[in-house]
């Protein structure tokens, strides 16, 4: 085995990690708002909104034109393709909506899921065909960071080595090629909560999927000082009987963590997994509270734990885009002191306080 490569050259080095280190500043996160048409259509279904074109426009202009207070929490939004070239009812794209915010733009770059042949139904995540030229493009057209999800199921067999291994190289060579084109890759390696494990059985098989992931980065020569994790909090599966504390997820989670991430990353940036909004910010406020090696900021890329009181505000009504507003900024400056270990349970209360925002087998 030869022990000779490249990393990428010293100013590309410099670009990445501080677009990395910008995007997990102390207090700020990431707005995840890069639902696929059809999953922003069961959004708006939700709210008896049509999945248009034209609605989906609306409600990403009413995210990204708020508050300009929005970006003393928010540090970047990952965006769906077709966002990034839609334009606010100024004809303004809304990507500037963002810079004008000194809010990073990001992109989600794969193309979604496909079975495993000869797996128990397992996954793994395509679109690296054509990778290279999509990120040389986006880089132009003003993103800074991507994101790739890949999806891992616990159960009795699961996740199997094939699935553990595949992907985390397909996460390594999306990594490696964001990297060729000056852009951030967030490393999303998410362990889903369908099903009955336990609270050990999560961290078990977090500590094992990261391990895998790591060592594929490292395979790859992926520069780590450029890159973001976005994992899943360690919590018990959604129909497990026994449920944890926030105190218990904190100690789970930061001690798979301690095992198996590197300290060049510079920041964890935690998906919600289908947790409610309050149950997101409460997790994370105990997991920076929690006492203990802490190497990476500890932050949020929330979706629906961001979005869902702004999207019950709305309800497709103009006269109610402020409203909407004023629930994602709320609920942005909770995760960003939560971020911060400085969240007190129960002091803020949204649109959607306490809905159920699990949804089984979950894609975006």
């Amino acid at each position: 085995m030869t022990t000779y490569f490249n990393y990428p050259p010293v100013a590309v080095q410099r670009e990445l990690k501080c677009i990395a280190e910008m995007i997990v500043a102390p207090g700020k996160g990431i707005l995840a708002a890069d639902e696929s048409v059809s999953t922003m259509g069961k959004r708006l279904q939700e709210i008896e909104v049509e999945n248009s074109e034209e609605f989906r426009r609306q409600y990403r202009q009413l995210l990204f034109s708020g508050d300009p207070k929005l970006s003393d929490c928010i540090s970047g939004v990952i965006l769906f393709h077709e966002t990034l070239y839609q334009k606010d009812d100024q004809n303004e794209p809304l990507v500037d909506l963002l810079r004008k915010r000194c809010i990073i733009p990001g992109i989600k770059v794969d193309t979604g899921v496909v079975n495993l042949y000869g797996s128990e139904e397992e996954v793994t995540t395509q679109g690296l065909d054509n990778l290279g030229s999509r990120c040389a493009q986006y880089k132009k057209d003003g993103c800074e960071f991507a994101k790739w999800r890949c999806v891992l199921k616990i159960g009795k067999n699961t996740p199997s080595y094939q699935a553990i291994l595949e992907n985390a190289n397909v996460l390594a060579r999306y990594a490696s090629i964001c990297q060729s084109q000056r852009i951030v890759p967030i490393v999303e390696p998410e362990i889903i909560p369908d099903g009955d494990h336990d609270l050990d059985r999560c961290q078990k098989v977090t500590e094992t999927v990261l391990a895998a992931v790591y060592k594929a980065l490292s395979d790859h020569h992926v520069y780590l000082e450029g890159t973001l994790l976005k994992p899943n909090m360690v919590t018990p599966g959604q129909s497990c009987p026994t449920r944890a504390t926030s105190e218990q997820i904190a100690e789970a989670t930061v001690t798979a963590l301690q095992r198996t991430v590197p300290a060049a990353v510079p920041g964890v940036v935690f998906l919600s997994g289908g947790q409610t909004e309050e149950e997101a910010t409460v997790n994370l406020n105990a997991i920076n509270a929690y006492e203990g090696k802490k190497p990476w900021k500890l932050t949020f890329s929330y979706g629906r734990a961001l979005q869902a009181s702004a999207l019950r505000a709305w309800m497709g009504k103009k006269e109610n885009v402020a409203a909407g507003q004023a629930e994602l900024l709320k609920r942005a400056q909770a995760n960003s002191q939560a971020s911060l270990g400085k969240y007190v349970s129960g002091s803020v209360v949204g649109a959607a306080e306490g809905k159920d925002l699990f949804v089984k087998d979950h894609v975006y």
